[in-house]
Order: C-alpha cells, then sequence, then structure tokens
C-alpha cells in the first residue's frame, strides 16, 4: 500500500481535523473533479476516485480510527477501498449535498413546484448617434403572454381543475436510486409525469390548451437613457414571460444599437473629431468654427498651429449615465488643410509669401541663379574696360 497517498493528505486536512472540516474538503475536490464536469478527463477521473476513497475512511469514526492506527494496512486483505471492501452506500447523502448543490438536484434542491420568475424576453432597437448621446422614446411591439381569460391560468377546462400529479405526489420532484462506481447513490430530477409543477391536467382549456396564457402583440414605449452605447441593454422590470406557480413575471431586455455617426466617433463619455483649418488661420491664429454634438461653437487657436494638434473641449462630450449633470470631453485633431487648385493671383501671392519667407520654391531658385549670372558679367565687361 505504499503507493498509496496519505488519505488526510488527499482531502488536504490536518489529523485533528474534525468531522466537519473533512466534509467541507470532500466537497470542494468532489465538485472540482467530478466526472460529470470533467467528461473524458481520466486525471480529474482518478483525483475524484482518491477523493472518495479518502472520505469513506475519514468520515466513518471506526474506520478512521483504525486507519489512524495502521495506516492503509488496517484495510489489507479484502478490506480496503482498492479491493473494493468498502460500503459506499452509506454516501448517499453527502454526494446528495455536494450535487444538489452543483447541478441542481439532490437533498437540497428547492422544490420544482414552488414560485418561479419568469423568463425574460430579449429585443433590439437601432438609434441615431444623437439619439444616444441626448436620449428618446422608441415604441416596441412584442409578443408576452397573459393568464388565459377562460381557464384564468390554471390551463383546466372551464367547470374542472388541476388534480395531483400521482407520480411525485405533488411534490413535483421523484427519487431514485443509482448504482455508481462508489455504490448507491441517491439523486434527485424534475417529476417527468408533471414537468416539476406537481399537478396534472386532465380536461385541457380549449382556449390555451392547458398552457394557462395566451399571447398578443403588444406596444411598449421604451425610455433610452442620455448617454447609453452601443450594445447596452435596458431593463423593463415584469415585461417578460409569465412566472409559474405564482412567481413573477420575468423582465424585457431591450439592447440597443447605435448607428455610426459620420463626423463623431465615441470612447466612452468622450467624443473625438478632426476638424479642417486654413494654412492663413494657423499661421494668424484667431477664432475657427468646430462642430460639436451641441451644435458649432468658436474657439480661438494660436498663431503657429501645427497639423495634427489636438484640442480639447470640455463637457462637451457625451453625458454620463449615472451623473446626469456630468459629460466627458470632445477632442479635436486640427489638419492644415493644402489647396489642391489654385488661380493665378493665389500662385502669385504664394510665390510673393515665399519670397518673403526666403523662398525656396524652384521658379525662386532660378531667379536668383539667374540674378548672379546677370551680375557676374557685369563686373567682368567693367573689368574688361577699365
Amino acid at each position: 500500500m505504499a503507493d498509496k497517498r496519505d488519505y488526510y493528505e488527499v482531502l488536504g486536512v490536518d489529523k485533528n481535523a474534525d468531522d466537519a472540516a473533512i466534509k467541507k474538503a470532500y466537497r470542494q475536490l468532489a465538485k472540482k473533479y467530478h466526472p460529470d464536469t470533467n467528461p473524458g478527463n481520466a486525471e480529474a477521473e482518478a483525483k475524484f476516485k482518491e477523493a472518495s476513497e479518502a472520505y469513506a475512511v475519514l468520515s466513518d469514526a471506526d474506520k478512521r480510527r483504525q486507519y489512524d492506527q495502521f495506516g492503509h494496512a488496517a484495510f489489507q486483505g479484502g478490506g480496503g477501498p482498492g479491493a473494493g471492501g468498502f460500503d459506499f452506500s452509506d454516501m448517499g447523502d453527502i454526494f446528495g449535498d455536494i450535487f444538489g448543490d452543483f447541478f441542481g438536484g439532490g437533498r437540497r434542491s428547492s422544490m420544482n413546484n414552488g414560485p418561479r420568475r419568469g423568463a425574460d424576453i430579449r429585443v433590439g432597437i437601432r438609434i441615431t448617434f444623437e439619439e444616444a448621446c441626448f436620449g428618446t422614446k422608441k415604441e416596441i411591439e412584442v409578443t408576452l403572454k397573459d393568464d388565459c381569460k377562460t381557464c384564468k391560468g390554471t390551463g383546466a377546462k372551464e367547470g374542472t381543475s388541476p388534480v395531483t400529479c400521482t407520480k411525485c405526489g405533488g411534490k413535483g420532484q421523484v427519487v431514485y436510486t443509482q448504482q455508481s462506481l462508489f455504490g448507491m447513490v441517491r439523486n434527485v430530477q424534475t417529476c417527468p409525469e408533471c414537468n416539476g409543477k406537481g399537478k396534472m391536467i386532465k380536461d385541457k382549456c380549449p382556449d390555451c390548451r392547458g398552457t394557462g396564457y395566451t399571447a398578443s402583440r403588444k406596444k411598449i414605449e421604451v425610455t433610452v437613457p442620455a448617454g447609453i452605447d452601443d450594445g447596452q441593454c435596458i431593463r423593463i422590470s415584469g415585461k417578460g414571460e409569465p412566472g409559474t406557480n405564482g412567481g413573477p413575471r420575468g423582465n424585457l431586455l431591450v439592447e440597443v444599437t447605435v448607428m455610426r455617426h459620420p463626423i463623431f466617433q465615441r470612447d466612452g463619455y468622450n467624443l473625438y473629431s478632426t476638424a479642417p483649418i486654413s494654412f492663413a488661420q494657423a499661421a494668424l491664429g484667431g477664432d475657427i468654427r468646430i462642430t460639436t454634438i451641441d451644435g458649432d461653437v468658436l474657439f480661438n487657436i494660436k498663431a503657429g498651429t501645427q497639423t495634427d494638434t489636438r484640442i480639447r473641449l470640455r463637457g462637451k462630450g457625451v453625458p454620463s449615465l449615472e451623473n446626469r449633470s456630468a459629460r466627458g470631453d470632445h477632442y479635436v485633431t486640427l489638419v492644415v488643410q493644402v489647396p489642391e487648385k489654385l488661380t493665378s493671383e493665389q500662385i502669385d501671392a504664394l510665390k510673393a509669401f515665399d519670397k518673403a519667407m526666403g523662398g525656396t520654391t524652384e521658379e525662386t531658385k532660378d531667379k536668383e541663379e539667374a540674378d548672379k549670372k546677370e551680375e557676374k558679367g557685369k563686373k567682368k565687361k567693367k573689368g574688361f574696360f577699365s
């Protein structure tokens, strides 16, 4: 038995651990390595078996006493877990406890025929960029279920009523035992006859066919809050599917799609855009007109502004969903525009400007070279006649 790990080590508990600590440790390992949550994982299955074997010993006072005194040797000769000598049937409670919490069945699971909230309904709406920034109202049509007026939601034909399910006795759940790797294990599942309702309908209502509900198209006004972003949802309480057994209705979840804007890009509550300025504006400075979501505003730029300069318009971004009095900022990248077509007058003006700035155009260079040659020629001629 030397190849076996110490049972306390397997569960990760101290040798003086009480029953509660041992049970808690096993619960955690069983949830982590159970074959149902690790299909096809041989390593997880082996660890699950090892933990279950350790728990089978340490959770039993007599077996634990023998193990503490003799170790694995106490169960040699056909009496040990490896030889199949342990009775795992007494672990039904712990399995039900663990997997009832984890998988939705077991002893602790709530009765399925109790009140349950209805399912949520999801729909989508499409709004403009401006509507997302400042909010709006939209009317949508959805199919909603309501209690059948004929049977008052019971699903039974008028004059009759649902009867208690004979298979589960009205509990909505059935308990059965199953042979597993570790012996007989108790399991709890939803009653297949009544689908967990605990009641059965013999004579169904002709209007709702036993469902207890009728569906109809309804118009609902949706208030879209200012600052909502693409992909976010608006929740309208109580407009989803009806609950069962007296449970509340679900919610209506409206997913918002925001259309793109030709000028603005959004990042959180901040906006980004570009604004063209002329060379003269960039060089001289002064007021320029910038488009924002609130309309055009004037902004004073300094002389000598370079292209790709970014300016910040405080509080000109998107309103905050959390704080209606707060807004993001608007960042604008200034781009100096170069004209593609010029008149002869504009060309002459630019040449004059270029000359005043020290001239670097080809035409200016050619004229300078010609002036130099002419001046040089004059000097030679003067020297010849002197």
